[in-house]
């Protein structure tokens, strides 16, 4: 598959064949692609969410008056959920919403996920990120020259602190390192953004490599 090379200040390009690009024909992987992405989603959640029932609301032991006579609605305590500062039916409790993928539906899902982007020109080659830019309007110059709009992902085989601190006041640019890069990361940016270093690091990974 031909993808597009970007010299490391972005001004010049050219197409360059990689053959280990994994490829699909139609509809296959992307069962995969949805549940390693819910699963990831799901993996984040904290889950620390929590209300109390009426029974740990503090308050509400005395009944607030006689059952007859005053004309009023029966009542047994001012912690019903009825009552404003009473406690909650069915509320939210701590919970572990994490979900179980195997390693070779994750790997599949990987390797759709990259190919999808692929195949649509949505993932972009750099020769390499100029090490030593410490200006964020230098990275940010490059950055637009290959995406000029819409949110990006830069991937390498490990940034350098001054790449790092040059990227991290653009807010449309995110980094990430190439073996970290999971199949979220490949789905939900305009742009992706990969040295050559880190695609081979990610297209060994999509060819049974770790991952």
């Amino acid at each position: 598959m031909k993808l597009v090379v970007f010299s490391s200040d972005g001004k010049s390009s050219s197409e360059r064949d990689f053959a280990n690009v994994p490829t699909f024909e139609g509809d296959k992987g992307l069962q995969a692609l949805k549940e390693v992405i819910v699963a990831i989603n799901a993996n984040n959640r904290q889950g620390t969410h929590s209300t109390k029932t009426r029974g740990e609301v503090r308050g509400g032991g005395k009944k607030p008056w006689r059952q007859k006579g005053t004309g009023r609605a029966r009542a047994g305590s001012i912690r019903s959920p009825l009552w404003v500062g009473g406690g909650v039916v069915f509320g939210p409790k701590p919970r572990d919403y994490s979900k179980k993928v195997n390693a070779r539906v994750r790997r599949l899902a990987f390797s759709r996920a990259l190919f999808d982007r692929c195949s649509a020109g949505e993932l972009a080659v750099i020769e390499a990120f100029q090490a030593g830019v410490a200006k964020t309007k230098a990275m940010n110059e490059v950055v637009t020259r290959i995406a000029p709009k819409g949110r990006v992902l830069l991937v390498d085989a490990g940034f350098d602190a001054v790449t790092s601190r040059a990227s991290r006041n653009l807010e449309r640019v995110s980094l990430q390192d190439a073996a970290q890069l999971n199949t979220l990361d490949l789905a939900q940016y305009a742009k992706i953004i990969v040295s050559t270093k880190a695609l081979e690091a990610i297209l060994a990974r999509a060819n049974g490599g770790k991952n």
